[in-house]
């Protein structure tokens, strides 16, 4: 099974990006891989109390 990277652009504040990559620093991450870690945390919080999400 191959990787194939998705691109998303986010357009938000720049003090709020900054304060984000500051934490992401602080967490030893990239913005990039401070929201994907995010991302599936949020993901496994939502199927925990709604079921898993399936694609057919």
């Amino acid at each position: 099974m191959s990787f194939e990277p998705a691109k998303f652009t986010l357009r938000t504040e720049k003090d709020l990006l900054k304060k984000f990559s500051y934490v992401a620093e602080y967490n030893a991450r990239s913005a990039n891989r401070e929201l994907e870690v995010l991302i599936k945390k949020h993901i496994a919080e939502f199927e925990k109390e709604h079921g898993k999400i399936t694609f057919d």
